[in-house]
């Protein structure tokens, strides 16, 4: 999941739990409804910082949710999980304020784009990444 705090005109979304916060039906759900609830209170100077406690920033799209379903509606629950994903980028881009990934760890597939759909990424030299496996086996994303 996700939790979303304001002090004074700063607003922190972060991702919460002890996975690797990939991205399913429910965490997208609860993005969106945050950045939402962020773009309703937001005032002049408001600035948006998303960030995790956690190694892993994000791993990616939720692989084992879609393949839960079996063979046969893998490649619908991937095009549901693709669909979900888009409106969090134009969510991103379109927010009136300054926005900052502070990337913490790994950010991988769609969390690199989301980073990457932020004003400004930050990360720590050390142990983090920000990677598109896949470009290497061809895969679109949008």
């Amino acid at each position: 999941m996700c939790s979303l705090e304001q002090r004074n005109n700063l607003f922190f979304l972060t991702l919460t739990g002890d996975d690797e916060h990939r991205f399913g039906p429910t965490l997208m759900d609860s993005i969106r409804s945050a950045l939402a609830q962020v773009k309703s209170q937001a005032t002049p100077g408001s600035v948006l910082i998303t960030t995790t406690h956690e190694q892993f920033f994000s791993n990616g799209l939720d692989l084992a949710w879609a393949q839960a379903a079996g063979a046969p509606s893998f490649r619908d629950r991937l095009s549901h999980l693709l669909d979900c994903f888009k409106p969090i980028v134009v969510d991103l881009l379109s927010l009136p304020m300054p926005t900052i990934a502070a990337v913490s760890g790994h950010a991988a597939t769609n969390r690199f784009m989301v980073a990457i759909s932020h004003d400004y990424v930050l990360m720590k030299k050390e142990r983090c990444v920000l990677y598109m496996s896949e470009l290497d086996i061809g895969l679109t994303l949008l």
